[in-house]
């Protein structure tokens, strides 16, 4: 196996080497990079690994990546594949649906990491020019101060490089008011193959700048000449062949490519052409791109309907109206959604027997009247009996409920147990709105016909309905199903004048078919646009076009196909509900929203490092790679593997609620560093952290000698050097005055049988020796809401600090220590508990895997709560007269309980007693735990803190609140706030009267 590093230091910061014995598959091509980019080069397994698979089907390992820092960069990486006759593949988010970012053996250019740059905004004029790795919200929330906006919105903007978005010819959910991205690309400046630069923009034909442009023998000049020829020796199949949609995302747009301008002058802008060409014809450096104003409100209105081909019928209808989106859902979504914890509150306002459903969106730059316009609506579809029902959502948050249900459809699809999945290959075939119901009909016999189902979703207005087949592909049978479903519905495709793709392109998925759709004399002209702007066809090969010699095949390059096998390592925690350790690694389908940046906690370090292989997906593909084959057996419990891959995830959890399928990478992350410290041994500083309970107890036992200690000269160092201690990091200071100990010295209240509620709260290790106010408080709310409250003796250590460093033996101890203890309290009737969120969802999560046969279990976790939930959800709050200080506050919710579902009660709870709270849609705070107090992950903890403290710096709230310990150190030792912030439930406490 290759032994080079990845490129990427413990700390997360990038390396330019590129190490790795798979350098020798390609003598002298990782050498000649080094000396000739200035951006990162990598050849070595893990990174070909990364690169092999995108959001698709397909998987192909690459013979390195490139990171290049500018234009200059990718020129000469062009020029150097030429002289080592070795295939480019462009790539930004590699998010593609379609399989257009792998290719095999190619040298894959990474244009997100650092040609992200906006370079000018004519706000007056409504344009703006960036660089290819730009991701499309990003630029978006750059124009919103100008109210404006780049109009295609595909489902993935919050990771979707602009560079990926003109390569796919993207659109999105609005593509009814808008169109696709081909309607708004100006001019593009592209390097060809062999190095050379086009300024793709309009051109005048038989003008000067035509004879100038088109004269010579250089690959620009032979790319008009052949563009022009074959647009205008082919205008009959043209015409024909290119179906009238606002929807035709595959072959080359040679529809659009040449026509005649507002002043009636003859036209070809070859930056139409690049548009959807999927990197074939050359590397996009910077675009122009028109933009739109940006409208201020809108209005939605969903359509119940008993039947799907009803609702079907109903779509040419809105269309009739000024709408701005037409969306529809099935009954397969909705039942799905009410058995997730995620979305089921979502699907709540969908009328009982809907069977399918229509969103209809209006908005004020159409629309004056959003009743009116609804209410016309209303007239034809409901009053006359097509739909049963409907729901109307003017209010921001109602609309965004609906919109959060819509867009759940792939990840609970793809969540599916088992091998079979709904997998996309044909997905987004487009047909004329008005033929939707036909088609969709004889799409069902297809698959009927195949023994299989689909569910139904998307973008209904445009023609373009997500339908997934659900197949095995690990199976021979499968895999040739899939082909013969795609061969049936192409044909029908054909006969309703659609397009074989309406959203994902071609890729590796489609481009077989593209001679189908688009007949023998366009083909010949596809494949000859290709050989003048790509004679030895080495930029992206097999997408969008393919050689007679070697023709394409949608069975090829299957990640997961008949020849895959996984193994199921033995695992201390259960993965019953996962099916298993390998289809929780296998849930991972690639779509890149772990590289989100603007939202959610997934993640953190793929925020603070734009590292691949610090992103949810890079670890699940190295993980698999690993039970799969790919990588030795063994290769899981390396030392390569274990700090390359998995020291650095800071098992902050937020993949189990932000990853689309609920990939739980630190479930799978502490498996695996069990298994690898039965190998390998414990460290010192492992097993200290995995102990905090012991190691509190006693600093408490010595304070203030245990605080003394730490601050004599040079003791932070030794500390260092000795148990891998960052020196920088502020250590917890013990107090003698335990919570335990107040709590048995204070006047109690006396024991009231007749207390509302009865709540046994725990100490936890932090709350109990190092910071006893937040138990304080907790004490004091509860009380004052008629609570009888008993501290829980002997139950601190639930066993997370040893869980969360891979010490599952002693986490299971604790585990079973805590159960039995707490138990009896809760069988009579007892509430339990905890101020430490991290603590508190422990015994709600991880509890049911490490003691899945323990028969109190499930008692427990049902009647465990934290603190702010815990008032929250029974409205305690209600039984106090609050008196809170006329104070607004910055509300930073804790990672774990964010993947659960339990972060919002904080915010609802001060909000109802009288604070004004800002609720940060924010990531981990980088401390994590004991992740933060690591030597070698101290750098990337405060990076990741950093992206955390420009938000609170950004809020409006005058004081920061935060709820985990791990939160409050992290804070402190900023420069964001003068001093830790206060526990939420401080901050109710503050506001008692």
């Amino acid at each position: 196996m290759a032994t080079g590093r990845t490129g990427t230091t413990a700390d997360g910061h990038e390396s330019h080497a590129a190490g790795g014995n798979e350098t020798e598959s390609y003598p002298g091509l990782a050498a000649a990079l080094e000396d000739g980019v200035s951006g990162a080069v990598r050849f070595d397994e893990y990174t070909q690994i990364l690169y092999a698979t995108d959001g698709s089907i397909y998987q192909s390992r690459p013979a390195g990546v490139v990171y290049p820092r500018d234009e200059a960069d990718v020129r000469a990486v062009h020029r150097i594949a030429a002289r080592h006759d070795v295939p480019i593949v462009p790539r930004g988010a590699g998010s593609s649906l379609a399989g257009q970012t792998v290719g095999k053996g190619a040298i894959v250019l990474d244009l997100s990491r650092h040609m992200d740059s906006i370079l000018a905004v004519d706000a007056e004029e409504q344009r703006v020019t960036v660089e290819p790795g730009v991701v499309l919200a990003d630029l978006n929330g750059r124009l919103e101060q100008e109210g404006l906006k780049y109009a295609p919105d595909p489902a993935s903007e919050n990771r979707a490089t602009i560079g990926g978005i003109i390569g796919n010819n993207s659109t999105g959910a609005h593509s009814v008011r808008y169109g696709i991205t081909q309607d708004y690309v100006e001019s593009v400046r592209a390097i060809l193959v062999d190095g050379s630069t086009i300024e793709a923009r309009e051109v005048v034909l038989d003008s000067d700048e035509w004879t100038h442009l088109s004269t010579g023998d250089s690959l620009e000049a032979a790319l008009y000449r052949t563009v022009r020829e074959v647009v205008e020796s082919n205008e009959a199949a043209i015409e024909d062949r290119y179906p009238d949609l606002k929807r035709v995302v595959s072959g080359y747009n040679l529809d659009a490519v040449v026509y005649t301008n507002e002043d009636d002058e003859r036209c070809i802008n070859l930056a139409t052409l690049f548009v959807g060409a999927e990197g074939s014809l050359g590397t996009v450096v910077a675009a122009t791109l028109d933009l739109v104003s940006r409208p201020e409100r809108t209005a939605l209105a969903l359509y119940a309907f008993d039947d799907l081909l009803a609702a079907m019928r109903a779509v040419p209808v809105a269309l009739e109206y000024d709408v701005s989106a037409v969306e529809l859902m099935d009954e397969t979504l909705f039942d799905m959604a009410a058995d997730s914890n995620e979305f089921d509150r979502y699907v709540e306002p969908i009328p009982d027997g809907t069977t399918a459903a229509l969103m209809v969106e209006f908005d004020d730059e159409l629309v004056s009247d959003f009743e009116a316009a609804i209410e016309r609506v209303d007239d034809r579809l409901l009053e006359r009996g097509a739909a049963f029902d409907r729901i109307v959502a003017l209010e921001p948050a109602e609309q965004a409920a609906l919109w959060k249900l819509r867009k759940a459809a792939i990840p609970l699809l793809m969540s599916l147990p088992g091998d079979p999945k709904p997998y996309p290959f044909i997905e987004d075939a487009t047909v004329p709105p008005a033929e939707l119901a036909t088609y969709v009909a004889e799409f069902q016999d297809v698959l009927a016909e195949h023994g299989t189902s689909a569910a139904y979703f998307a973008h209904a207005g445009a023609g373009t309905l997500h339908i997934r087949p659900i197949l095995n592909l690990k199976a021979e049978a499968g895999v040739e199903t899939m082909r013969a479903i795609s061969q049936d519905v192409t044909d029908l495709v054909r006969e309703h004048h659609g397009s074989f793709s309406g959203e994902h392109g071609d890729g590796l998925a489609r481009t077989e078919f593209n001679p189908k759709m688009y007949g023998p004399a366009l083909w010949e002209g596809f494949k000859a646009i290709k050989s003048a702007a790509d004679p030895d066809w080495r930029m992206n090969p097999g997408v969008v076009v393919f050689r007679d010699d070697d023709p394409a095949d949608m069975r090829e390059d299957l990640r997961y196909g008949p020849a895959y096998e996984s193994i199921e390592p033995a695992t201390v925690q259960s993965f019953e509900a996962e099916g298993g350790f390998d289809h929780l690694v296998e849930l991972c389908n690639g779509c890149g929203t772990c590289r989100q940046t603007n939202q959610d906690v997934m993640c953190p370090t793929y925020r603070a490092t734009e590292e691949e292989i610090q992103s949810t997906r890079g670890r699940a593909n190295l993980l698999r790679a690993a039970i799969s084959g790919e990588l030795p057996a063994d290769e899981l419990y390396t030392e390569q593997f274990s700090s390359e891959v998995l020291d650095v995830c800071l098992g902050c959890k937020g993949c189990t609620s932000d990853c689309p399928t609920g990939v739980d990478l630190a479930k799978l992350k502490v498996e695996v560093k069990h298994e690898y410290h039965e190998r390998n041994g414990i460290t010192v500083r492992e097993r200290l952290f995995g102990n905090i309970e012991t190691v509190s107890r006693i600093g408490s036992l010595t304070a203030p000698v245990s605080n003394w200690v730490t601050e004599i000269p040079g003791a932070r160092s030794v500390l260092e050097s000795t148990l891998g201690i960052a020196a920088e990091r502020s250590l917890p200071e013990f107090t003698r005055d335990t919570l335990e100990r107040w709590d048995e010295g204070r006047s109690a209240p006396p024991t009231d049988a007749d207390a509302e509620r009865q709540v046994c709260l725990v100490p936890d290790p932090t709350t109990n020796y190092v910071d006893p106010g937040p138990g304080k408080a907790a004490i004091e709310v509860l009380e004052a809401a008629g609570c009888q409250v008993e501290l829980a003796p002997n139950a601190g250590d639930t066993g997370r600090a040893a869980y969360s460093n891979g010490l599952l033996d002693r986490a299971s101890e604790q585990a079973r220590d805590t159960v039995e203890t707490l138990t009896p309290k809760v069988a009579a009737g007892w509430d339990v508990v905890y101020v430490e969120p991290s603590d508190a969802v422990m015994v709600q999560d991880e509890y049911a895997d490490l003691l899945p046969d323990h028969d109190d279990v499930s008692a427990l976790r049902t009647n465990t709560y934290g603190i702010m939930e815990y008032v929250d959800a029974f409205d305690l709050d209600d039984a106090i007269e609050w008196d809170a200080p006329d104070i607004s506050l910055t509300y930073h919710g804790h990672c774990h309980q964010k993947s659960v579902g339990t972060d919002h009660h904080a915010a609802r709870v001060l909000e109802r007693v009288g604070y004004a709270v800002d609720e940060l849609d924010s990531s981990c705070c980088g401390m994590a735990g004991t992740f933060g107090y690591e030597a070698d992950h101290y750098e990337l903890s405060t990076t990741v803190g950093d992206i955390v403290f420009q938000q609170v710096e950004e809020s409006q709230g005058e004081r920061v609140t935060t709820p985990g310990a791990s939160c409050r150190t992290q804070f402190g030792d900023s420069d964001v706030v003068e001093e830790s912030p206060p526990h939420p439930v401080e901050e109710l406490a503050a506001a008692l009267p």
